[in-house]
């Protein structure tokens, strides 16, 4: 279960669909995970301990992308600009859900997300 303000998920990131494919194969042989493809951009699994995906992002490097369960992205993202966060990524729709991405005072970029 989602908790608000709690880590929620880590995404690895991939370039191409191809890459992802290549990422699912060997995160599953070697830990035995078994990954749920979301359309062509995107899988995750439960497997991991914590919920993790391969997200495609063809103009992003490839890193790891901490995200944060929210229950009003709204109020929290005014608590990560009033705290000095940058938002880099503006609020945006997915199947299940909606996120922003922000950079934190020295340049992390985490996102936030919200089924609500």
């Amino acid at each position: 279960m989602s908790e608000h303000h709690q880590i929620d998920l880590v995404e690895l990131r991939a370039s191409s669909q191809d890459e992802r494919d290549r990422l699912t194969e060997f995160y599953a042989k070697s830990f035995g995970w078994k990954y749920t493809d979301w359309g062509e951009l995107y899988s995750d699994t439960h497997d991991s301990g914590l919920t993790s995906g391969i997200d495609v992002e063809p103009k992003q490097p490839n890193n790891t992308l901490v995200v944060i369960y929210s229950n009003n992205l709204d109020a929290s993202m005014k608590t990560i600009i009033d705290a000095g966060g940058d938002i880099t990524v503006e609020t945006y729709e997915f199947p299940g859900g909606k996120r922003f991405h922000f950079h934190d005072p020295i340049g992390n970029e985490v996102a936030v997300w919200s089924d609500k």
